[in-house]
């Protein structure tokens, strides 16, 4: 036999007689119902943030909204959620999967990005692993107070206060940010190079964090497109203190950020989040390659961009 809800009478008189004292065995057996069902519209449906009471008009609204969430997801087909779910696997965020849908009008009807995230936790109450193609953020960010920038101190670096303003507005293509992302249990790490007005990222694995291997790596990457290179952000950290050698090798200016002032490189920060979905911090990098840091940049570089009108990085460097 199919589970009808209580109606909206049934409710009314399951408050009244509620608050006459009689027990809910009692009503349940004048309404015609099983008891744990009541038990089970009470527990859902009091009125908990106020004063705990049930109040069949509060009920009666709270059931419409449930029933009207769960049809939801409906109203899209199995292949439609399917190419939802691919384009999730992709690590595109929910934003980016509607702006993508919408650029190539890949359906007529397309779903919201709130909906999805409805469809991700449902997924994961069901057992799913869908939520765990989200964007993870498990860093744990504290103030800093007038802290004292212990990594060294070069003499003649340029500040970024220095830089010219063409390039903070991201006008033209060739301005750079540069930064390290380490792994867990070694050494070994990847350096990072964005594009600032495109967002194209390239990606290079380190043996070490010495200076040496960073120049080295830093400079093969910059050979792939030298002419697009005219000038580099980096933080404070002493693996940058050789950057002349790589102003001498290339025609390429260096400017510094303030220390502890991560904002000032944010490009650079998003990207790296983004490329903790690939390798997360607790991930060793001893035994990346150099073909799989290319294939993690291919990915970035080829994921549409809310800020770009859901257009990639790579489109946007290529000029297609």
């Amino acid at each position: 036999m199919a589970y009808l809800q209580l109606t909206y009478e049934e409710r009314v008189t399951l408050s009244v007689l509620k608050l006459q004292g009689l027990s809910i065995r009692a009503i349940a057996e004048i309404l015609g119902r099983h008891h744990s069902t009541l038990y089970r519209e009470l527990d859902r449906n009091r009125c908990y943030k106020i004063d705990g009471a049930y109040r069949p008009s509060k009920a009666q609204r709270r059931t419409r909204a449930r029933r009207s969430r769960s049809r939801r997801n409906r109203h899209y087909s199995s292949s439609y959620l399917l190419l939802v779910r691919k384009l999730l696997k992709q690590k595109l965020s929910p934003e980016q999967v509607v702006g993508h849908m919408r650029r190539f009008k890949l359906k007529r009807r397309v779903i919201s990005h709130e909906t999805i995230y409805r469809y991700i936790w449902q997924d994961k109450a069901d057992g799913g692993d869908l939520w765990k193609s989200l964007r993870q953020s498990s860093k744990h960010r504290r103030k800093r107070y007038k802290a004292y920038d212990s990594r060294g101190r070069l003499a003649n670096k340029r500040n970024i206060a220095e830089r010219p303003q063409s390039i903070e507005s991201r006008k033209y293509i060739g301005h750079w940010e540069i930064d390290t992302v380490h792994g867990r249990g070694s050494n070994h790490c990847i350096v990072t190079l964005l594009e600032r007005k495109t967002g194209y990222v390239m990606i290079g694995k380190l043996s070490d964090k010495s200076t040496s291997s960073l120049n080295k790596k830093t400079i093969n990457l910059i050979n792939r497109y030298p002419s697009i290179f005219k000038t580099i952000t980096a933080d404070n950290g002493t693996e940058f203190h050789q950057y002349e050698k790589i102003e001498q090798r290339h025609n390429v200016t260096f400017y510094f950020a303030n220390p502890y002032h991560s904002w000032e490189r944010g490009s650079n920060e998003n990207i790296n989040g983004l490329i903790r979905q690939y390798l997360p911090k607790t991930m060793s990098m001893a035994s990346l390659t150099q073909q799989q840091c290319d294939q993690i940049a291919l990915k970035l570089n080829q994921r549409p961009r809310k800020r770009f009108d859901f257009i990639t990085p790579e489109e946007m460097f290529y000029g297609l």
